[in-house]
């Protein structure tokens, strides 16, 4: 079975440089009237090697949009007073007679204007929230907690700014994530900022609270609607850990006091969001007692902390953040579905759970004054904000990247499904280059996502983009392997303990039904991942026979299992391996690349980053080694600046041109045969 999208006429193939130039719409907020949406749109220079970020106004009937902010910084987490007069965001500038050295807040008219600094708090701030008076802003940010008041924090972090040392040192068991080390000795607080006397104050000052420390954004913590309480989730174990299980609790703003309200061993909680009326939580809630890998389903939380699952039985994880309807009776949220990202919305009256809106893939959404402001993107083109009104089609509100697009020809994007490892179905999404002709024979590349709990699905890739892959020439395969998300827990869980078995076994199939295709060239067929998709292809090379794939591309691959127990997420890989490696040295070596070295024959180019804490590039190196070592072709692309991704315009349009070259080269060694 296949569905398929097909593409128009254009003039010219998509390029890297055309992603760069794309306008990349963030973080947006809905006005309290619903009447205007802000969101955040970061520009790039392919030739100053930057980016900025600036706020938008999208008015949600039909007016022009217009910038509201126009620094060349970075402007970023817009949110509306609760009257709607102004809109605060956090930003690094220089202005009224200082520039920042830490992020701090601003305010700006929703008319427009110049913004004022309302922050001056040292360590820099993290993310916020405006408590219901407008008069006071709750906010998170990093600070030593054997410290009291501002005073004493201000001097610690100009002491910290002034090191001529550069070590780092710790006795956390949390230390690193993603890109970054924990800020040294600090921990994540929040604090009640006032408006008018500028005074701030810690809320867990002398407590041992901290927030999460993987927080990025608010999302971790909610103000009643009264203004009296916020609802936070932390880690209750006595020693922090990335994997540990949430708990959920409030502080009241007057006296301190911190209520726990859930605090169960077998749940973990996330995205706290108080309804209407202040009587509910909506939250997430994860059965990590029964699998590591639970979805968050849907829960409600009562104030004494009595609390109960939404749909107990939808088989899909519940993505944050959760939005409520106006009038309390709904709940929205976003969540994976068969390689697509929806807006649903579950209605309490009922007890069902529907879909609002459907993708290709919701990127962010919000929901006021009787209206919901949904981004949205398509493998076909970036996100578009969107209006959504009862009784009426989705309104767009911009037009940012459509002249752009309108010189670019894309090709047909079509999905098929097959019969993968355990028989079952397995889906696989193809890009077919544009004009492309099936009475001709085309080079065939797996293209193979990472997680390995995520999905390749119909979404705007600006790191791995099918599209432009595909634009030379090539027709691009991305399989929804097992341990996918978006098909169900049975499917995403299968893999635990024998990593890179159904995996591979579902590839290969997907490869049988392309070479079945008269159009594929059997010949030219190669395979490419990043992250657990690198893993995977340092797994296929070890474990498929020499000549199927032409040559394989591992960018921030796993290569060695126990190495890889340097990553800023050592404490959840024996989860995923069902094994600790010192325990059972015989079940990690099965899933691990390296055991298989002896048999790795095919070409490979290896991509990694220095900054990369989640697969450190003592991976990507030891996997270049290893195959210079044998005598395998092979070639290293290594950044000395870059992380788990590539971030850098520069670097972006190297990593492509790197790609691209190492892939035509390989696939046109017998193109003359090509008939």
């Amino acid at each position: 079975m296949s569905k398929t999208l097909k593409s128009s006429p254009q003039t010219r193939s998509i390029t890297v440089e055309d992603l760069w130039a794309f306008e990349r719409i963030g973080g947006l907020a809905l006005s309290p009237d619903g009447q205007r949406v802000v969101c955040a749109v970061t520009t790039h220079s392919m030739a100053d090697n930057s980016a900025a970020t600036q706020l938008w106004l999208l008015p949600t009937d039909r007016a022009a949009p217009r910038r509201l902010t126009n620094t060349g910084g970075k402007d970023g987490q817009p949110a509306w007073s609760p009257t709607g007069e102004r809109i605060a965001f956090v930003a690094k500038r220089d202005q009224q007679g200082r520039r920042d050295t830490t992020a701090q807040l601003y305010v700006i008219a929703a008319d427009g204007g110049e913004a004022r600094r309302i922050s001056d708090f040292a360590p820099g701030i993290e993310s916020f929230k405006w408590l219901p008076d407008g008069r006071r802003i709750v906010f998170a940010a990093w600070v030593w907690p054997g410290l009291k008041g501002l005073a004493a924090q201000a001097k610690a972090h100009q002491a910290n700014a002034n090191r001529k040392d550069s070590g780092y040192a710790t006795s956390e068991a949390y230390y690193r994530h993603w890109d970054h080390q924990i800020p040294q000795g600090r921990v994540l607080h929040l604090h009640l900022l006032d408006l008018a006397s500028g005074q701030v104050r810690d809320l867990f000052e002398g407590t041992a609270c901290e927030l999460p420390r993987d927080a990025v954004g608010n999302e971790v913590y909610d103000v009643r609607p009264d203004g009296r309480r916020i609802a936070f989730v932390h880690d209750p174990a006595r020693v922090q850990q990335t994997g540990n299980r949430l708990a959920l609790a409030d502080i009241g703003l007057r006296g301190g006091d911190i209520t726990s309200l859930v605090d169960d061993a077998a749940w973990d909680f996330g995205a706290p969001r108080y309804s209407p009326d202040g009587q509910l939580l909506a939250v997430t809630a994860a059965h990590v007692g029964l699998q590591h890998t639970a979805p968050s389903q849907l829960a409600l939380v009562q104030r004494d902390g009595a609390w109960r699952l939404l749909d107990a039985g939808w088989d899909f994880s519940v993505n944050a953040p959760l939005r409520w309807a106006t009038d309390g009776r709904s709940i929205l949220f976003t969540a994976e579905e068969r390689g697509r990202c929806h807006l649903w919305r579950h209605h309490l009256d009922d007890a069902s759970t529907t879909v609002e809106q459907p993708g290709a893939w919701v990127q962010g959404f919000d929901v006021a004054g009787g209206l919901i402001a949904l981004a949205s993107d398509s493998a076909r083109h970036p996100a578009r904000v969107f209006a959504l009104c009862p009784g009426a089609a989705p309104l767009r509100l911009e037009t940012f990247n459509d002249q752009r697009l309108r010189g670019i020809a894309l090709g047909e994007l079509r999905e098929v499904f097959f019969k993968g490892a355990l028989g079952e179905d397995v889906q696989m999404w193809l890009t077919f280059p544009a004009g492309f002709d099936a009475k001709k024979k085309h080079p065939v590349m797996q293209l193979i996502h990472g997680g390995p709990f995520a999905a390749a699905g119909d979404t705007f890739s600006y790191r791995w983009n099918a599209q432009v892959f595909a634009s030379a020439g090539q027709v691009i395969a991305q399989v929804n392997y097992h341990g996918s998300s978006g098909f169900g827990q049975a499917f995403k869980h299968s893999l635990i303990g024998r990593q890179g078995e159904l995996e591979l076994q579902d590839i290969e199939a997907g490869t049988d039904w392309l070479l079945q295709q008269r159009w594929a060239d059997a010949r030219r067929v190669t395979a490419t991942g990043g992250s657990y998709g690198g893993f995977l292809v340092a797994w296929m090379n070890g474990h498929v026979a020499p000549g199927r794939y032409r040559a394989y591309v591992c960018h921030a691959g796993v290569f060695d299992r126990v190495a890889t127990f340097s990553a800023d997420s050592y404490a959840t890989r024996p989860k995923d391996l069902a094994a600790l490696y010192w325990e059972d040295m015989p079940r990690v070596l099965a899933q691990s690349p390296h055991a298989s070295s002896g048999h790795m024959q095919t070409p490979t180019l290896v991509i990694h980053g220095a900054q990369d804490f989640r697969v450190p590039d003592c991976n990507g190196l030891a996997y270049y080694n290893t195959l210079k070592a044998r005598g395998v072709e092979a070639r290293l692309l290594w950044f000395a600046d870059e992380n788990h991704w590539v971030l850098k315009p520069r670097n972006s349009q190297q990593w492509y041109r790197e790609f691209t070259a190492w892939i035509v080269q390989h696939t046109a060694l017998r193109a003359s045969r090509n008939r």
